[in-house]
Formats: structure tokens, C-alpha cells, sequence
């Protein structure tokens, strides 16, 4: 019985060693053709869910236009989930987006899309 776990903390400390050594391995590098910094994207988002109403606050402050959709998940498996249809968010600008279930809300978030 001795002779297995010193077997086994033998190979546990082996493959140890040899999981940290390739961790310290450099990698190979390879040359950045020509990067251009991506530009600051989305609107910053404050859902609030208030029983079953679910009511969003997009406020862009870039330059790009953010089109942004809500998405209500409803906690009763007979309630209907909803998307909303695409907001353009424009530059300086605020949206407001609302949605809601019959009963609970689940689950309640913002997605993005760059627009026109």
C-alpha cells in the first residue's frame, strides 16, 4: 500500500513540475501586421425590473451608433419571453426600453450591435 501513494504523489509532483515548466516556456511571438486601435463601443445600461415590468436606460457616449435591443426572460415556463426590436442609440443620447411578463421576471438584459 506504501509503494502506490508514494507512486502517485511521485506522479502528481512529476506532472506538476511538468505543467509549470511549460507555463514558463516562452512563446513564440508573432509580428503585428499593422493594428488599428478599435474604437470605444456601446452604450452603458441600467435595467431596472419592477415586478413583471422590466424598464432599460441606454446612454451612448461614443461616437458610433449602438443599436441596442432588450430581452426579457419570464420565470413561469408558460410566459412568453420577449426581444425587443433594435434602438439606435445615437451619440450623447439616452433610450429608454421597456418590456415585461405576465407574473415574474427571470432574467432581463441589454444585447449591442454597431449601427449605421
Amino acid at each position: 500500500m506504501r509503494l502506490s501513494r508514494r507512486t502517485a504523489s511521485l506522479s502528481l509532483a512529476v506532472a506538476l513540475v511538468i505543467t509549470l515548466a511549460y507555463e514558463a516556456v516562452p512563446h513564440a511571438r508573432v509580428p503585428a501586421g499593422k493594428q488599428t486601435a478599435a474604437e470605444p463601443f456601446g452604450a452603458a445600461c441600467r435595467v431596472r425590473v419592477t415586478g413583471s415590468r422590466v424598464t432599460a436606460y441606454c446612454h451612448n457616449p461614443y461616437p458610433v451608433v449602438d443599436r441596442v435591443s432588450l430581452h426579457v426572460e419570464c420565470a413561469r415556463w408558460w410566459d412568453i419571453d420577449t426581444d425587443s426590436s433594435p434602438v439606435e442609440a445615437w451619440p450623447a443620447l439616452t433610450v429608454r426600453l421597456t418590456g415585461r411578463c405576465w407574473k415574474e421576471v427571470d432574467e432581463a438584459w441589454i444585447s449591442h450591435q454597431r449601427g449605421s
